[in-house]
């Protein structure tokens, strides 16, 4: 391996970069709005859930329940309406997620210590949404419901019963329970796919196209030398973004990375050669930079953010799909910036994901080259 002629592709290939504004541009800037939108924008926390209430009662206990429910982080009370229909139309609507209605005689039934029933309607249009609302007002009226019993036991001069078993919840890795936790290292390896893969699907298509892959071929140059001179820049582009990937998510989002920095880079590099073998993969089998480059998006954008434990989790997808997941390189990658940047954990805990991306780098390495090979060169 003559590394003149590695140079030689090298420098032509960043005469290219340089020239081709639009290369650049998806090199760079599109990754940095990516992340910027996603940290920003996607969030799967569920606070301030908009509520709308009907109160029928209209007695200083309802109203300190409707003021209780305004007081906890997980509700807004945005309005006090007079009938259920305008409730309904406020859910139609899209102003309220929420509706609590309180019917009349719901203090007389608190007095008399009868079961009190009250009414809440959510918006079940997000599943995922819905079902966190529906346990945050469970909880509510649960611990509502503890303070009454408190209160009555009180003026009757009795003790409250302690329960038999006590259930001491403490959360590890992530304690805020914050999702931009795990989807800023989420986002690095969907940027990585964006500045490797996709750019890289170009490069050998690229040539097939304008004709000049018959003068490389009367080149004395390798296939190994060619792929190696392709790759090594699209390498540094997409290690500046990592690095700058990393930069905005602890200076904008928070995200601080417990574990090892080296760990880190070293996984980055690894799924990088991966993410670039496959763009080039992609490319000289196709040979047509369109098709190239929609094979590229529907082969590795997608599924790194759809099956790679992103936002969707693997477990909950049927079973076909989970075996489909193992194929896709950044499932592993997620893994090992999850246990990096939230567990603290060390190459003796991750290696195994390693290990994955390391057997499809060299199995996809070994196609490129055997396919430049069949080519001539």
């Amino acid at each position: 391996m003559r590394i003149g002629n590695i140079s030689a592709v090298m420098r032509k290939e960043f005469l290219h970069l340089v020239r081709d504004v639009r290369s650049l541009i998806l090199a760079f800037a599109i990754p940095l709005l990516l992340i910027l939108l996603f940290g920003y924008a996607l969030s799967l926390d569920v606070d301030d859930v908009r509520t709308v209430v009907v109160d029928f009662d209209r007695t200083h206990a309802s109203r300190d329940f409707v003021v209780s429910l305004d007081a906890s982080p997980y509700f807004r009370v945005s309005g006090n309406l007079k009938n259920a229909r305008e409730a309904g139309e406020n859910l139609d609507e899209g102003r309220a997620a929420l509706a609590v209605i309180i019917p009349p005689g719901f203090s007389d039934g608190l007095r008399s210590e009868r079961l009190t029933p009250i009414q809440v309607i959510l918006d079940g249009s997000d599943p995922n949404f819905a079902n966190i609302s529906r346990g945050y007002i469970s909880a509510f009226v649960d611990r509502y419901n503890r303070n009454l019993l408190a209160g009555f036991l009180d003026r009757n001069g009795m003790q409250p019963v302690k329960p038999p078993v006590d259930a001491r919840i403490r959360v590890w890795f992530n304690e805020d329970l914050e999702s931009r936790k795990f989807i800023v290292p989420g986002i690095i390896a969907i940027i990585i796919m964006i500045a490797g893969a996709i750019l890289t699907s170009l490069v050998i298509a690229r040539e097939f196209e304008s004709g000049t892959m018959e003068t490389i071929k009367s080149l004395p140059i390798s296939a190994l030398e060619f792929i190696l001179g392709k790759a090594i820049p699209y390498y540094f582009i997409a290690l500046i973004d990592v690095l700058i990937s990393v930069l905005i998510g602890q200076i904008l989002f928070g995200v601080v990375m417990k574990g090892s920095f080296l760990v880190m880079i070293l996984a980055s590099s690894l799924y990088i050669m991966v993410a670039l073998a496959l763009g080039l993969f992609i490319s000289s089998a196709v040979k047509s930079q369109l098709v190239a480059n929609q094979g590229a998006i529907l082969i590795t954008y997608l599924p790194s953010f759809l099956l790679s434990n992103f936002v969707f989790p693997i477990n909950n997808m049927p079973f076909a799909l989970q075996l489909v997941t193992y194929v896709v390189p950044a499932r592993y990658y997620i893994d090992i910036l999850s246990g990096i940047y939230l567990k603290d954990l060390g190459f003796a805990y991750l290696w195994h994901d390693f290990a994955v991306l390391a057997a499809m780098f060299v199995v996809l390495a070994l196609l490129n080259v055997r396919i430049l090979r069949k080519e001539g060169l």
